[in-house]
């Protein structure tokens, strides 16, 4: 069988390739052992100077598998669902506190769990095809995989407006955010890789070219004024004074689980305050109370599965959702 993670030594790096291309090299459990393995057995080799990572095909990295853990939820094998996320979010913080350079060269999709392989390293490099986005309220989940801790610290409250409304960013505009940390146009990847191989990370600064305008350029004031609401309510009652950004802005949350809104909201405002271990524990404790709750399921039914878009939410108005539940899964 093909590996889904091939790891070797390219001249003076560890270089990883994500190798699951059909199913986007969505994580599962094995990737996540063979991720944690390789990053171990290279920590204390001298000749590698540091560890690149890429995806094989037209995505970094789609995310988790998403359709494994809605199975495991449904069978009531919680076992399993504890060992994905406590890997996976283990995996994310032995990236964050990695003693060499690792650097994500990212070309396509990159959601959900493609950011935390990658947002965590110390170089994210991006093509104009790149696509970031943390879509996890669509399906009734939560920002996780650390982004807990890293959406807060982006500029104003646009980390906020990210983890709750799912909005895709460019490549481009992940480095304007503060996701990636390079531009380089995606005829010169293939040079990149290589060099980094014969020179490490001094390699990028050869490669990079000037950003575009950031798109999100005129929204960031609206963004920064509704999304710095204390309260739920009171970010929705903000973007009503915003014309058709603000409409359009809170179509969007209302059609997002109304419960993943509100959970979404408490942790990634709490994630301020908080380190990336505490935030990625928080994270794991979350990951009990939403995977049992009814959303998830019908979330994961309607976006990934039927594909019919049209989810059932219960409840189904922000309005209607037990706040005490939800403080209390936060807390």
């Amino acid at each position: 069988m093909t590996e889904s993670v091939i790891a070797e030594v390219r001249g003076r790096v560890g270089h990883l390739t994500l190798n699951r291309p059909a199913a986007l090299n969505a994580l599962d459990l094995p990737m996540i052992r063979a991720l944690a393995a390789a990053l171990t057995a290279w920590r204390d080799r001298p000749e590698i100077h540091a560890v690149v990572i890429a995806g094989e095909g037209r995505a970094f990295c789609a995310g988790g598998d998403i359709r494994a853990i809605r199975d495991a939820a449904l069978a009531g094998d919680a076992a399993s669902i504890e060992a994905f996320f406590g890997e996976e979010y283990a995996v994310n913080r032995q990236i964050a506190t990695y003693p060499k350079p690792y650097v994500a060269l990212i070309d396509g999709i990159c959601m959900g769990g493609g950011v935390g392989v990658s947002v965590h390293g110390a170089c994210r490099v991006v093509t104009e095809a790149a696509m970031f986005a943390m879509p996890e309220t669509g399906i009734a989940l939560f920002p996780d995989v650390g982004t807990s801790y890293v959406l807060p610290r982006l500029p104003g409250a646009l980390g906020l407006y990210l983890g709750l409304t799912g909005t895709r960013l460019s490549g481009a505009d992940a480095v304007h955010a503060g996701l990636a940390t390079h531009f380089v146009p995606r005829d010169r990847f293939g040079g990149l890789s290589a060099a980094l191989a014969k020179d490490g990370v001094a390699a990028l600064a050869g490669f990079t070219a000037a950003l575009p305008p950031f798109s999100l350029g005129t929204h960031m004031p609206a963004i920064e004024r509704c999304f710095s609401a204390p309260t739920v309510p009171e970010l929705l009652e903000r973007l009503g004074h915003e014309a058709e950004w603000g409409d359009k802005t809170r179509a969007t949350l209302r059609a997002m689980s109304p419960s993943s809104i509100l959970w979404s909201f408490g942790l990634v405002r709490r994630g301020a305050h908080r380190d990336l271990a505490a935030c990625l524990d928080a994270e794991l404790r979350l990951t009990r109370f939403v995977t049992r709750h009814p959303d998830f399921a019908e979330g994961v039914r309607a976006m990934i599965i039927d594909k019919d878009r049209a989810p059932k939410w219960t409840p189904s108005a922000i309005e209607d959702v037990d706040t005490a539940a939800i403080e209390t899964a936060l807390s």
